[in-house]
């Protein structure tokens, strides 16, 4: 693998907390990812399902864990299962995952061939007395393409129907919400990663570049950097394109006087960074731009200070409303009149600032962790808030990730990443 692997006991401690979890008599199955298929012999680069690896560090195709407490035989508690390297693998893909190896990553003792998965769950199973299926319950999630959990859990339901079934997924929700602090030394690396990136960049703008340029110098730092690449598809959005919220074509020619909002973030050992900074073309705001960009700024730092352990994410998000509000009234872009008339469910800030200011970061860049429950230390979150306006040709989202503190302002990640309008212009224009 590419990056240093966090310790075995990461992986043994977050197994624990999933077992106390489940039911007495309770037997868990989670699957690796497959590798899909673009057409021909094309594949898309394996990328492993998140929750066997937060369980098992185990970063490879065709793997599965399997968690059973209450097994009588204890080497049955805990088993993983992996793809065998024979002559052909071993030409053409070169070495799998050994016994050890895996053993060594994981914590986990009992590690079987893949070939031996359907003798051992039939006879593990019979032994159950409900099954715990992994299934997507992530709020976001769009899933139309069938995945190799989807397939493991009809073949289990078909080949042991008057077993009861339970979802492996809301309890993740919860326990991956919280991390670990080499969790979160993971994420700094990433954001340092992505730090480095964006400081390469900064010199790099100017007028004339094209924007899928900008995201190759990205790319070129990332991966010098060990990082498998990025963390979610880049946004790199000059001048009206700043107004997509989630373009990503890339392919337009930066014009001097327009702004580039870059939204990107790397990845490192399978945990996401998510950064976003705009910028001025021509290396200087003009003063309307320095304007809403100090507005954004100011609602951001207005965010930050107000994510605390016990803060529901919905009051957070309203009181950040407010915030905005204000700037937006200052900035002329909103009125009294158009205050007092606001539809409650539709607050007119919305018209310029319409996402969520704050999501969960992890393993994924929307991370698993439940919107309406109280803010926990050692949650970490983006921080994004953003004033778009059309009509001005322009947008402007600034965005940092912080951790929840036991008490205090958060710990903000990305605090050494420019993002003061001076030392943006001063390291653009190289005084």
């Amino acid at each position: 693998m590419r990056y240093p692997p966090l310790s075995s006991k990461l992986y043994a401690k977050n197994r624990n907390r999933f077992v106390k979890e489940m039911k007495n008599g309770g037997l868990a199955v989670f699957n690796s990812n497959d590798i899909y298929p673009i057409s021909s012999d094309s594949t898309l680069p394996f990328a492993q399902h998140r929750d066997i690896f937060y369980l098992s560090g185990i970063d490879q195709e065709e793997s599965i864990l399997l968690l059973f407490p209450d097994a009588p035989e204890p080497e049955h508690r805990e088993i993983l299962f992996l793809k065998k390297t024979d002559d052909l693998i071993a030409i053409w893909e070169g070495q799998k995952l050994t016994k050890e190896n895996a053993t060594a990553l994981s914590g986990i003792q009992t590690v079987y061939w893949l070939e031996s998965f359907e003798k051992q769950f039939n006879a593990l199973a019979s032994k159950a007395q409900l099954f715990y299926f992994n299934t997507n319950e992530h709020p976001r999630a769009k899933i139309e393409t069938q995945t190799r959990e989807d397939r493991f859990i009809k073949w289990a339901k078909a080949k042991f129907p008057n077993h009861p079934t339970a979802k492996s997924n809301l309890i993740l929700q919860r326990l991956r919400s919280v991390k670990d602090l080499e969790e979160i030394g993971q994420i700094q690396k990433a954001v340092n990663i992505s730090e480095k990136g964006f400081r390469r960049v900064l010199p790099f703008i100017k007028p004339g570049i094209w924007e899928y340029e900008i995201e190759a110098e990205f790319a070129h730092e990332f991966l010098k950097n060990r990082s498998k690449g990025f963390a979610y598809t880049p946004i790199i959005a000059s001048g009206k394109n700043s107004n997509v919220l989630h373009y990503i074509e890339n392919n337009t020619q930066c014009q001097a006087g327009d702004l580039i909002l870059m939204d990107v973030g790397a990845e490192f050992g399978n945990y996401a960074s998510d950064l976003t900074r705009t910028v001025p073309v021509s290396g200087k705001f003009n003063p309307r731009q320095r304007s809403v960009y100090e507005a954004v700024l100011r609602v951001e730092n207005a965010a930050i200070s107000l994510l605390k352990p016990g803060v529901l994410i919905k009051e957070y998000q309203q009181e950040v409303g407010k915030v905005m509000t204000d700037e937006l009234m200052k900035l002329g872009l909103l009125d009294q009149k158009t205050l007092v008339n606001q539809d409650p469910d539709k607050p007119a800030y919305k018209k310029y600032f319409m996402h969520g200011t704050s999501h969960h970061l992890g393993l994924d860049t929307h991370d698993y962790g439940p919107m309406d429950a109280p803010l926990q230390a050692h949650m970490v979150l983006t921080v994004e808030p953003g004033i778009y306006i059309p009509e001005e040709g322009f947008g402007i989202r600034i965005e940092d990730n912080v951790v929840i503190q036991p008490q205090g302002p958060p710990l903000v990640l990305t605090r050494n990443i420019p993002k003061d309008p001076d030392e943006i212009e001063t390291l653009m224009l190289g005084v």
